[in-house]
């Protein structure tokens, strides 16, 4: 027995309540055969056992219940019983009876079979009913799956809700809101053509609960959709509330992330900002002494201090701001070809001189870059490897060919090598996270301070120009960073 169809959203679609027509139509054929068959069958074989023979006849009339409900098999008891009557009962064919018993025993058996065909035909609606109400639990738990794996938007829930009631539109109204119509209610979501967005507009209404009510455009509702929208009406709660998780969970995700952010920031004034300032305040207080005359080296190298430190005030600052730019999305590249040779001038403009070895070959291939974004992540990555690997020389190498791509896309690299410490392969994605600092010093041997945004700030603008930074450790200890970019493919500038 079939308990279900699919219908074209792929859930099983209860059957039909009751026996259907066809089969009736059959139990009504098998009622005008059977009685019939079993008479010509005992008379071939010349059984004549009136006993045998009537319980044959309660047998096909129950067997005909059960293919077409009751009225099939009235048919059958009663076509038995005129066959029991014609064939078998005093005077035989004839239907007069002379024996009152035999009349009495054909009247029982008629009801007998009667009552038997009620008892089958209810049993097999029944069964019927309970195939239905299977199919709908399973319908309804398949549903409820589909949507906890889906996004878990509204509208995706309603398109669900309309294409199972088989409505043109549906709406789900907020009774009040923040957007709170005249009426008092506010549209949440809607699914379909032209959705109602009113009681008037609307051919159903279900109210979900004191806060939700569906609206609903389309033919009318049967008994199953009406329970169907009762439990969809569980879900759309559930649903919103989902919603109201997701958003509260992304809300505290957001202020836990801007609490770690000014708590670093707070830490980087506390001593980082503060040190170069008051490295600077030092060497401009010790040049305003009037009583006190410095030679001409003194005060080079007291104005010397005080470049330094503003420079590193400069630095800090700027990656702050950065850092603050990526973190609300506000970067916006303005990409055009560029030669990794084109930005190094000042990408190393505060690197001392030597401490860098440029190896690039001549004859590069462009790249699809921001010159400024570009400059500054050179820059960081020069400076971070100057700053932990104070002893080594910092090589600059880039090279294109087979194997190296980004997204599909062609690209170059460019390596920034270093030949210090390096660090743990496992500590390698640490030292992109913001305000990270190699074991968290707060200065190398040169008396550097950073707050740790460089190596961030370096990969997230990286990755807004379309590119990769990655971080390797140098054969023979050290750390290499590798600035992967797409070619650049319209004309060189």
């Amino acid at each position: 027995m079939a308990a279900a169809e699919v219908n074209g959203t792929g859930l099983p679609r209860p059957a039909a309540r009751g026996i259907r027509r066809r089969r009736i139509l059959l139990g009504l054929v098998l009622a005008l055969l059977l009685p019939v068959a079993i008479e010509v069958l005992v008379s071939v074989l010349n059984y004549r056992n009136f006993a045998m023979i009537m319980l044959f006849q309660l047998a096909v009339a129950t067997a005909v219940a059960a293919v077409g409900g009751l009225w099939p098999a009235v048919v059958a008891a009663v076509l038995g019983s005129f066959l029991l009557n014609y064939f078998w009962a005093d005077p035989v064919g004839s239907l007069t009876i002379d024996d009152p018993a035999t009349f009495f025993t054909l009247v029982i058996f008629l009801a007998v079979a009667c009552s038997v065909g009620l008892a089958v035909g209810l049993a097999t609606r029944r069964a019927q009913e309970a195939a239905h109400s299977g199919a709908e639990a399973e319908a309804l738990s398949e549903l409820a799956l589909r949507i906890l794996r889906s996004d878990g938007s509204l509208e995706s829930f309603l398109d669900k809700v309309r294409i199972n009631l088989g409505m043109e539109a549906v709406t789900l109204l907020l009774t009040g809101g923040p957007q709170e119509s005249s009426a008092g209610w506010t549209v949440l979501a809607s699914s379909g053509q032209q959705p109602p967005v009113t009681h008037a507009a609307a051919d159903h209404a279900a109210v979900v609960d004191p806060n939700y009510t569906l609206l609903l455009r389309g033919g009318p509702l049967s008994e199953q959709h009406h329970r169907m929208l009762a439990a969809f009406g569980a879900y759309v709660v559930a649903v919103r509330e989902r919603q109201q998780l997701v958003k509260s969970r992304q809300d505290n995700l957001r202020l836990a992330e801007g609490n770690k952010m000014r708590t670093s920031i707070l830490r980087a004034v506390s001593h980082d900002l503060r040190t170069p300032l008051a490295g600077i305040k030092l060497a401009v207080s010790s040049l305003r002494q009037e009583d006190v005359t410095f030679d001409p080296d003194d005060e080079r190298e007291l104005l010397a201090t005080i470049e330094d430190y503003a420079d590193r005030l400069d630095h800090l600052v700027d990656n702050l701001l950065d850092m603050s730019r990526l973190t609300a999305d506000a970067v916006n590249p303005l990409l055009r070809g560029l030669g990794w040779h084109q930005i190094l001038t000042e990408a190393l403009r505060g690197v001392p001189a030597g401490r860098v070895r440029n190896e690039l070959e001549a004859n590069l291939p462009f790249v699809e870059a921001d010159a400024g974004m570009l400059e500054r992540v050179v820059a960081n990555l020069v400076e971070n490897a100057a700053k932990y690997a104070p002893e080594s020389d910092i090589v600059l190498t880039a090279r294109t060919g087979a194997g190296i791509a980004v997204d599909g896309r062609p690209a170059s690299e460019l390596r920034v090598t270093d030949h210090g410490r390096g660090v743990a392969p496992a500590e390698v994605l640490d030292l992109f996270r913001p305000f990270q600092r190699l074991d968290d010093a707060a200065s190398s041997p040169e008396g550097r301070s950073g707050i740790g945004l460089g190596l961030a700030v370096a990969k997230g603008f990286t990755e807004a120009m379309g590119g990769t930074l990655m971080a390797e450790v140098t054969p023979g200890g050290g750390l290499t960073m590798v600035v992967t970019l797409p070619l650049w493919t319209g004309e060189r500038p």
